[in-house]
Parts: C-alpha cells; sequence; structure tokens
C-alpha cells in the first residue's frame, strides 16, 4: 500500500480523497493555486506544493507542475479527482512514465472512453444502443447546421472532452445551432485544450440515469447500482439520488450488465461511469463513459456502504475487489445537492467573493465513515471566513442525505437545508428547497427538462411558496419580542425611558417578501419555560419555545410540539430595524413595530431607485472578454453587447431594447464587479 500520496485537484474533491486516505493511514500532498494558498485541502493535506498563477490553465491543468510536485515530495501515487486533469489520458501517461501510479484507469482506458466521439464507436462495436448522430468532428458551424438539419431538430451539440456541462448546447433551429457549435468549441477549448465538436440527436423527455462501475487489474469489474440525474440545469446536475424512482430491476440488470460488457472491453481498472439516456418506456441508450470518480458518488456510498476513493486507491495498489456482484447492498434511499455560489433570483448568475458566514448542518454520517448510515452528510472545500474565487467551478459544497426511503430522504434534506448558513455570497439552496417541495419532484415524476420547463421564465421568491406563511410572520414576531426583552434588560436605562416589550405588534413586509399588507400580531411569553411565547396572528395561534440567542443565525425549536429549524437575521440591507426570516427556501424581510409606529411608518414616502434602464450593467463578477459594440452604433433588442467570462463560463449580455450606443464604459479583458456599468445607451 502507499505511503503517501498527491492529489492533482483542490476544493471539496481534494479534502474528500484527504479524509479517507487519512483514514488508510496514508499521508497526503495538496497542490494549490495562488488563489487557493488559503483553501481548506491545504490545511487539511500533510503537505502543499505551490504549482502556479490563479488561473487554472497556470495551474492546475499544468501536468508538468503536478510531476514534479510528485517528485519533490516523494508521493507515490496521483489521486486526479474529477475535472481538470483527470480525464487526460497524457496526463496519466505520463504519471506511468515517471513511475508514479495513477489512481485512475490506465491511460488507454482514458483514451478509449473519455473521448465522446470514439467511445460512441467503442460502444456500438460492444453491441450498446447508441443514440443516432455523426461521431466525427465537425470543423464549421456551416457543417454544423447542415449536420443537424440531416439528423432532425432538436440536435444537442457536444464538445468531444466536455464534461459538467461545459462544451454543451441543444439547438432546436438553424440559428441556435450555428451559435451553440461557435460557443461549445470556445468553451472546450478554455475548459479541455480540445475544440473538437460532434452532434447527436435530442432525446426529447428523457431520463439520465448512470451506472457506478469499479473494476481492478484482475479483471474483475463489477456495478454498484445506478443514480438519478435527471435533475438538471444548463446539463448540469442540480439534485442527485440513488435509486432511481423510475427504472425497474429488470432495467437496472440490463444496464449494470451492459455498462460492466463496456468496461471489459476497455480493459477497465478503477471507478468509473457509464451514463444513459433512457426512455419513458425504460428503454436505453448508451450517452458516455465518465473515466473518474463522479462528482455525486456519495449517494451510492449511502446506499451500498461502500467508500469509493478507498476502493480507488486499493485498485490502484494492485489489490482484488473485496466483493462481488452478489454482494453489493442497495440500502435506502440518498440524495445530493449541490450547493452552488449563484444566485438563482438574478438568472442563477455566479455570485463569488468571501463567506462572511459559513455554517453547514451538524453531520451524522461522514465520507470516510461507511458504517454510519441515515444521516447528514457534508463534503466541502471551504470554510467560515474562506473566498469564493471567480477562477474555478461554482460549488460550495455537497449536501448528502440518507434515508430509510425516499419519502424520509426529501424529508431529511429539507431540514438540512433550513440548517445551511451561507453569508456573503448568494447560494441555490432556496432553488434546491422549491424543487424538493414540488409535486412532481415528490412523487418520481420528472426528467432532463424538468427544471426548463417548469422555472423557464426564471426563478422568483413567488416559485417558493411556504405551507404555512402565517408561521414566518409569528416567527418574525416572536424573534422581535425576544430582542426587545434583551434590550429591557440593559442596566443604566433612564427612569421612565426604559425599553417596554409589549405584547401587541405589526409586521410589515420589506421588498418583495410577499407580506403585502401589515399583519397584526400577539406574543404573549409563558412565564414558567424560559423562551417560549405564544404568538397570535389573523385567526392562528403558535406555541414557540427554543433557546435561540441573538446573534445566533440558526433558530431551532419547536412550534405547537413540533420541531423546526430556520434561519434569522437583524438588520438586513442598510435597514437596521429589519428582520428576515427564512425557512423551507421562502424569505420573509420585515420590520415588526408596535401600532403606533407602525402607523407613522405609513406615512414615510416612498424614495425610488434611479433609473439604469440606459446602461448594460454586469450581473455577476467576472472578465469581460469582449464587447460587441461602438460608440455609435444603433443596435436592436436582443443583440449582443458583450461576453462575461465567470467560474469558467461564457456569458453572453443581450440588449433589451433598441438604441444608440452613446459610451462604452469597460474595455476587453477588465475585471467587472456586480452591477459595473458596461455600456451607456444615448
Amino acid at each position: 500500500m502507499f505511503t503517501k500520496i498527491l492529489i492533482a485537484n483542490r476544493g471539496e474533491i481534494a479534502c474528500r480523497v484527504i479524509l479517507t486516505a487519512r483514514k488508510m493511514g496514508i499521508k497526503t500532498v495538496a497542490v494549490y493555486s495562488d488563489a487557493d494558498k488559503d483553501a481548506r485541502h491545504v490545511e487539511l493535506a500533510d503537505e502543499a506544493v505551490n504549482i502556479g498563477p490563479a488561473p487554472s490553465r497556470d495551474s492546475y491543468l499544468q501536468a508538468e507542475k503536478i510531476i514534479a510536485a510528485c517528485k519533490q515530495t516523494g508521493a507515490q501515487a496521483v489521486h486526479p479527482g474529477y475535472g481538470f486533469l483527470s480525464e487526460n489520458s497524457g496526463f496519466a501517461k505520463r504519471v506511468e512514465e515517471e513511475g508514479i501510479v495513477f489512481i485512475g484507469p490506465k491511460h488507454y482506458s482514458i483514451a478509449a472512453m473519455g473521448d465522446k466521439i470514439e467511445s460512441k464507436k467503442l460502444a456500438g462495436a460492444a453491441g450498446v444502443n447508441c443514440i443516432p448522430g455523426v461521431n466525427d468532428a465537425i470543423e464549421t458551424a456551416e457543417k454544423a447546421v447542415e449536420i443537424a438539419q440531416g439528423i432532425g431538430y432538436p440536435v444537442m451539440i457536444k464538445a468531444s472532452a466536455g464534461g459538467g456541462g461545459k462544451g454543451l448546447r441543444v439547438a432546436f433551429n438553424d440559428k441556435e445551432a450555428f451559435e451553440g457549435f461557435t460557443s461549445c468549441r470556445n468553451e472546450a477549448r478554455n475548459s479541455f485544450g480540445d475544440d473538437r465538436v460532434f452532434i447527436e440527436k435530442f432525446v426529447e423527455e428523457p431520463r439520465h440515469i448512470e451506472i457506478q462501475l469499479i473494476g481492478d487489474s484482475h479483471g474483475n469489474v463489477i456495478y454498484l447500482n445506478e443514480r438519478e440525474c435527471s435533475i438538471q440545469r444548463r446539463h448540469q446536475k442540480v439534485i442527485e439520488e440513488a435509486p432511481s424512482p423510475f427504472i425497474s430491476d429488470e432495467t437496472r440488470k440490463a444496464m449494470g450488465e451492459q455498462a460492466v460488457q463496456l468496461a471489459k472491453a476497455v480493459k477497465y481498472q478503477s471507478a468509473g461511469t457509464v451514463e444513459f439516456v433512457v426512455g419513458k418506456d425504460q428503454s436505453f441508450y448508451f450517452l458516455e463513459m465518465n473515466t473518474r470518480l463522479q462528482v455525486e458518488h456519495p449517494v451510492t456510498e449511502c446506499i451500498t456502504g461502500l467508500d469509493l476513493v478507498e476502493l480507488m486507491i486499493r485498485v490502484a495498489a494492485g489489490e482484488k475487489l473485496p466483493l462481488t456482484q452478489d454482494e453489493i447492498k442497495r440500502d435506502g434511499w440518498a440524495i445530493e445537492c449541490r450547493i452552488n455560489a449563484e444566485d438563482p433570483f438574478r438568472g442563477f448568475l455566479p455570485s463569488t467573493g468571501r463567506l462572511v458566514r459559513f455554517q453547514p448542518p451538524k453531520e451524522t454520517m461522514f465520507a470516510s465513515d461507511t458504517s454510519k448510515w441515515f444521516g447528514v452528510r457534508v463534503d466541502t472545500g471551504v470554510q467560515d471566513g474562506g473566498e469564493i474565487p471567480m477562477f474555478y467551478d461554482s460549488m460550495i459544497a455537497k449536501l448528502i442525505v440518507h434515508g430509510t426511503d425516499r419519502n424520509d430522504a426529501i424529508a431529511k434534506m429539507r431540514e438540512a437545508l433550513n440548517s445551511f448558513v451561507i453569508r456573503g455570497v448568494s447560494s441555490n439552496i432556496p432553488f434546491q428547497a422549491a424543487l424538493l417541495a414540488h409535486p412532481k419532484f415528490v412523487a418520481g415524476d420528472f426528467n432532463t427538462g424538468f427544471i426548463a420547463e417548469n422555472y423557464g421564465q426564471g426563478f422568483r421568491a413567488e416559485d417558493v411558496p411556504h405551507d404555512d406563511a402565517d408561521f414566518l410572520v409569528a416567527l418574525a414576531a416572536y424573534v422581535n419580542r425576544r430582542i426587545r426583552a434583551r434590550a429591557a434588560g440593559i442596566s443604566g436605562q433612564l427612569p421612565g425611558h426604559g425599553v417596554t416589550i409589549g405584547e401587541e405588534y405589526v409586521v410589515i413586509g420589506l421588498g418583495d417578501s410577499g407580506l403585502n399588507t401589515p399583519r397584526p400580531a400577539v406574543v404573549r411569553d409563558f412565564q414558567t419555560i424560559s423562551g417560549s411565547s405564544a404568538v397570535e396572528t389573523g385567526d392562528k395561534r403558535y406555541e414557540i419555545c427554543s433557546g435561540w440567542h441573538l446573534g445566533g443565525t440558526r433558530i431551532r425549536g419547536t412550534v405547537n410540539g413540533q420541531p423546526f429549524a430556520a434561519q434569522v437575521e437583524r438588520g438586513v440591507g442598510k435597514n437596521p430595524l429589519a428582520i428576515r426570516i427564512i425557512h423551507n427556501g421562502t424569505r420573509l424581510d420585515a420590520m415588526v413595530l408596535s401600532p403606533r409606529a407602525a402607523e407613522l411608518h405609513a406615512l414615510m414616502p416612498f424614495k425610488a431607485p434611479p433609473d439604469m434602464s440606459r446602461f448594460v450593467l454586469s450581473p455577476m463578477p467576472g472578465l469581460l472578454v469582449e464587447v460587441a459594440v461602438q460608440v455609435g452604433q444603433k443596435v436592436q433588442a436582443g443583440e449582443r453587447v458583450a461576453v462575461i467570462e465567470a467560474m469558467k463560463m461564457e456569458n453572453v449580455l443581450f440588449a433589451t431594447a433598441d438604441g444608440i450606443v452613446g459610451k462604452v464604459l469597460a474595455a476587453k479583458g477588465e475585471s467587472l464587479s456586480v452591477d459595473q456599468p458596461i455600456v451607456e445607451f444615448a
């Protein structure tokens, strides 16, 4: 067995590998860019080596620097994680040539299956069902349109070396095929250094279901059940679960056996995933093979009780698989939510910056201890006070729950999301909460078009309806009562001018909180139980009991005898009196005033925000890679204005109305902040 391994990656997956290596008694070496010098994976590892500037092309994609770090530290093996060089056959071969073990498949297996064009040809030769399409690399956008017309719309345009939603577009007409081809090539070139693109038929209403497998160097290959990955936004997975609520045992077995057959054909070793697109009749077609550890591997670990990272390390060290196909378990139900640094209320634009507060829910099961089942697990590469840089993926953490069945897992996940505190950057937690509460998701009735169909016009606060909105009002009044009680107890107050607590309040909604009219609320404390109050609002009564203290972001307790978890903040925005309540993805911003103060507040004039309609603003922090207009140019609505690159994705900004460009306020290559003006119309 190895005594020291190097992890050629960053973020949560680097931390994940370090935890298992530590359990196995193996020392670890981290590599890091200048942007990651204070990152969590650097702190967790036994040693760390700087490999270059922040952009991944200058650091994490530099194979020679990683090999040099292995020689410098004496690391005997390299674990590539996912992304970066994990599916680069050239890197795997160079590592092997230097006498270092690559903890993953052999370079020839990566070359055979990592290339999506060649893998489809191999799959077809092996008798695996494949989707109709053209598997040869396409040279021009005009040729892409011609091929798309021949196959028939809709088509999927994919980068051969793509993954993680990068270099992938769906086109429904000639214009989208032309533009999609160009964007795919650009993203593929920037992310993978390989701009080959191919086209295949897009199967409508599909399920995305994948088979996890693992093979050893002794010719043994087994599959570890399936994962349901159909909840996707822009072809990037949002929620994954195992098992799938859709397929039958017969389909599961057929898919698993076909995946094993394909793996054996390329002499596959290590962990890998065969992805299938599954039709309504449970017919399935080979999509691609990921020759690495998947982001969503924890859900498989939960239902099987296996540590996939440990199995990868043991296989790489030459050991046989410790179990057979008949010994693979399928126990309970696991769900994973990807917690990303993006603002769902602003079109899911990337959000970068410092994590002013990062408090994940309490873990009851851990990546390195698969014996603890049925609980909550958090895989993350960040910590309180850490930075979310613009150079890498937007993932903050993976939140995983394991329940006895699917309903139990959904309930556990909703509670865990309520307890997940992230401040300083925006996150997609409200969107995750909305998905988990959607009736079709709860019923298991969805496909890969679920998000586009239900949130095609974007995501808004009203898309997260609370099943009891009066509870949010009651909780705001309860919190205000605790604040007033604390203030009333402060010493040194002048006689006759001290803070009075009172029982009658008015809750006034702020902004787009959904509370359109002021709501009266009466709060009476239970003298016999500390932290307990009865709140009456409308025709409802809530008995709330909690040990919450001022300054705490999480509030836990019981309401009418039932446990709850929520989040609370004081002084929201520029309003020191505002209280923010967040529960089940719904947010209420409100002021809680006395009845007389509420009367006076109603007389306050409204200050309208400044008119910024003449400007094209940067919706996110990022790099301005193109300004497509010039001063004096006539621009029509929908015309391309600028392109911003953030978190390895290109984001095109379009004009929302006709106009003439008056000023160009930012230059190509400039780093932009949120809402920074780029173009002003005359």
